[in-house]
Order: C-alpha cells, then structure tokens, then sequence
C-alpha cells in the first residue's frame, strides 16, 4: 500500500559521487548534442531491424516443398539476427532517449522514444524518472529499486536458454500480462510505486495510457496483418523484440553485476568494458557504463572520447564481451559460495573531485542548472 511504499524507498540521500577532473572547455564539447549523430543511431538502428525483417518475410514468403531443406534454415538464420536487433528496441534506444541526450532537438528526441518504445515495449514513461533516481543514488539499497544488488542470474533454466537463441511464449504472455495490469492502473511493485506515487494523478494517467497504447497498437497491428494475409508480419513487428536477446544480454549483464552496493564511487559499482563496433552501435555505447553514469549529461556518442580523456582515472577496462565475461564468470563463480562476495576492482591514484546527487539528478535528467 501507499504507507508500506512510503516506508520501502527513502528520498533524503545525500550522496557526494566521486568524478575524475575533466576540463571544463573539453566538458563543454563533449556535453554538445548533435541531430546528425542523433539520427544516425536511431536510423541506423530501425534500417539494420527492418533489413532483416524484410528477409525474414522474403524468405518466409519463397518457402515452398521443394526448397524448405534450405529455405528453412535460412529463415531461422534471419529470425535470430532480427530478434538480436529488436532485443535492443527497448530498454537501449530508449534509456538514451530518457536522458534526452542523443538530439539537439527535443521534439527529435520525443519521436524517437516513442517509436522505440512501442516497438520495444518499453514503459519510458515509469522509467525516465526512475532512471533519474538511480543516477542519483546508484545501487544505494535505501534509496534505488531500479538496480538492487546482488543481481542474480542462472544458467541452468531451460527457458533462459530458449529466449536467448529463440522464442519463450513464456516471456511473450509475462509481457502481455504486465502491460495489462499497468492498462487497469495495477503497479508491479514497491519501486514503480515509489516512482508513480499515487499522488501524482497526471503521471499516473500518463502511464495507464501508455500501457493502453502498447495494447491497443499491438492489437490493431496484429489483425491488420491477419486481415490483409500476412500475418507472419506478427512474428516480424509485434513480437520482434521477444526472441533471441542473447546479446543485449552479454551486453546488458555487466553494468553492475558483482559489484559493491552503498559506495559513493561509480567506478566500485559500475562496470566499464570496450567491444567492437556492431556490440557497441546496438547497446548505444553504454558498455562505457562508469563514463556514463558519472557524467550522464555526455551523449552516447561521446562517451568513447570522454572515456580517453579520464581513462587514468578508471579501472582496468576489459576489452571484448569474451575477456568481460570471463571476468563476469569468475565472479558468478565465487558467488555460489560467497553469496555476498562483492569483486573490488582495483583503483589508480585518485585526484578528482565530488560531486552531490543534486548534480547528478540535473545532469541525468539534462535540466538546466
């Protein structure tokens, strides 16, 4: 209820966040939104999604019986590259766009979240707040429910396996059950609660009609593709971002895995890994996670070059998904026996400076100081 919720989750945090110095011109310019870069990534991102769903359908379309011995093959080829994509529709594109940083232009910025979020199923209208707290107190257990450390994860689940390399029906029905609780006003837990107070009757409402539009949308969508006799295009645009999210999940993974909770060092409870470009492109750069959350005012597309210029200043950087998950691995490892093992990476010689939460609140939320 609205009292336990009171009680779960505090706001008074007063935390100073270690950040390394950066010059101020050189802030200045990495801090500087761009249209271009902007539209380079969401474009290129929805191209790269509607390329291999085109020759998915093209496949699929040409199947007959007397080539399905290849056809076949080649569609389930095409369906794991698609679903690969569309795993990066939500909560990728979209936390980028909560932020506010990819476009110079707001309205830019608005489009794209929403087209992101209707065909990622993403509830931006619940996270961007909540992502704006967890800047604020990351990882701290009193104040942020976004990111609550331990995470866990098994590898002995059939049906994590199923949804990394193909479809869980399972996940599909979570999903929809979800979204139809938040489209009759239920809230899934003490976090959205806290986030979506009951008070804030406007957000609230925001937030039902949002759910009510992934609904509704998805509906439309889905009998206009059975009504005009292509309903395989349901496989391809409704459930696109349902299947294969292999590697949002190598991507995703690292953020804050193993790492210490109710620090005020970024670099203690954040993970940053380098990998090559196509990783990199699709997860929107946030493998440069501690550069990101502390200075989350920097687009992502700067993030390489603000990584440079503070790299002495950072932990040892893995560099590949292989060489970050072999680090992953041994910690997952140790946590088997050590439930509350947390992996301190070794520290270079500070000579940064502080900064509060209320900084961090701005900087997330792109607000004017």
């Amino acid at each position: 209820t609205g009292m336990e919720t009171a009680t779960k989750f505090l706001n008074d945090g007063k935390i100073s966040w270690y950040r390394p110095k950066v010059d101020p011109a050189v802030m200045r310019e990495l801090m500087r939104c761009s249209d271009w870069h902007g539209l380079r990534q969401a474009l290129g991102h929805l191209g790269l999604y509607a390329v291999t769903g085109t020759l998915a359908y093209l496949t699929y379309r040409n199947i007959h019986i007397g080539n399905w011995h290849w056809t076949v093959p080649v569609l389930c080829a095409c369906l794991f590259l698609h679903g690969t994509i569309g795993s990066f529709l939500g909560g990728t594109a979209c936390h980028e766009m909560s932020h506010k940083t990819p476009f110079k232009n707001k309205k830019l910025n608005e489009f794209f979240l929403k087209v992101f979020a209707f065909l990622g199923y993403w509830d931006h209208i619940w996270y961007r707040p909540s992502h704006i707290k967890h800047h604020q107190v990351t990882v701290h257990d009193d104040y942020d429910g976004e990111v609550v450390l331990p995470t866990r994860f098994t590898f002995k689940d059939w049906q994590f396996w199923l949804g990394m390399f193909a479809w869980n029906p399972f996940h599909s029905f979570n999903i929809y059950k979800t979204w139809f609780n938040r489209a009759v006003g239920r809230l899934d837990n003490d976090w959205y609660q806290h986030v979506l107070p009951e008070a804030n009757a406007d957000l609230r409402r925001q937030h039902r009609n949002w759910a009510r539009s992934i609904l509704i949308g998805h509906a439309v969508l889905a009998l206009a593709f059975i009504l005009s006799g292509h309903w395989f295009l349901i496989v391809l645009v409704t459930l696109g971002s349902h299947y294969c999210s292999w590697l949002v999940f190598l991507c995703g993974s690292p953020q804050h895995y193993g790492l210490s909770p109710n620090v005020p060092d970024h670099r203690l409870c954040t993970r940053t890994y380098t990998c090559s470009w196509l990783p990199g492109f699709l997860y929107w750069n946030m493998q440069y996670h501690i550069e990101h959350h502390m200075f989350p005012a920097v687009p992502f597309y700067n993030l390489p070059k603000l990584h440079r210029a503070i790299k002495h200043d950072l932990p040892p950087t893995p560099h590949g998904l292989r060489a970050t998950w072999r680090e992953m691995l041994a910690i997952h490892k140790r946590m088997q026996t050590e439930p509350n093992y947390c992996y301190v990476p070794p520290l270079p010689g500070t000579t940064g400076e502080r900064a509060g939460n209320d900084v961090l609140e701005r900087e997330a939320a792109l607000t004017a100081s």
